[in-house]
């Protein structure tokens, strides 16, 4: 399904039915990496993508929807991309501000919470959604974001309330750097440095950290 990068308002689901949905960001064309689609990078014998898929359903979240946009036939054809919904960003070369806003758009009306996973992030495993959800669960954080050392990181838990405001502050590549640096004081960080590692794969010399 390929989907238009437009923001729709979501009312706020119930904590206490407390679905949490996944969406993993796998759209990028790797400039950096000689146009190498993220995706595609290989990890552990398979397409990046499918580990994205694995740590956010075994993290606890009940669904995940993967936004695809650079050589995204490609990735359909390489990747098991079964327990996943699938959506198509057609302007992913405008920058992780568009995927935002399509995979936002196509969540599950019933979602208390998403977390948003980046794909080219390795080192974040289950354990880190897992405490995110935990926040949003147990302690109703409604912005949430993994912290490595204290500084904000990667996955971030967005309740259903801000999504509409998430979305329509998505611009470029900075995704929703604008939003949580504007709602700061709403933000709980949860340290998650003692589980998972913050890197990302951008260049070739990143390559390495995928392992053998």
């Amino acid at each position: 399904m390929r989907v238009a990068a437009e923001p729709v308002a979501r009312t706020p689901g119930d904590r206490a039915g407390a679905l949490v949905a996944g969406l993993l960001l796998a759209a990028g064309g790797g400039r950096r990496l000689g146009g190498r689609p993220k995706a595609l990078l290989p990890f552990r014998g398979r397409p990046l993508v499918e580990n994205g898929i694995r740590v956010l359903r075994d993290g606890g979240c009940a669904t995940v929807t993967v936004v695809l946009g650079a050589a995204a036939d490609e990735v359909r054809a390489a990747a098991d991309l079964r327990a996943a919904r699938v959506v198509v960003n057609a302007d992913w070369a405008t920058g992780m501000g568009s995927s935002l806003r399509v995979g936002l758009a196509a969540l599950p009306d019933d979602a208390s919470a998403v977390v948003v996973m980046l794909v080219d992030m390795p080192g974040v495993g289950a354990a880190a959604v897992a405490r995110l959800i935990a926040a949003h669960r147990q302690d109703g954080a409604e912005l949430a974001a993994a912290a490595y050392d204290g500084r904000r990181g990667h996955p971030v838990l967005f309740a259903a309330r801000w999504w509409y405001e998430a979305s329509t502050s998505a611009r470029g590549d900075a995704g929703a750097r604008a939003f949580l640096t504007a709602h700061q004081d709403a933000l709980r960080l949860v340290e998650c440095g003692d589980i998972a590692e913050d890197h990302d794969i951008d260049t070739p010399e990143d390559l390495g950290r995928l392992g053998g």
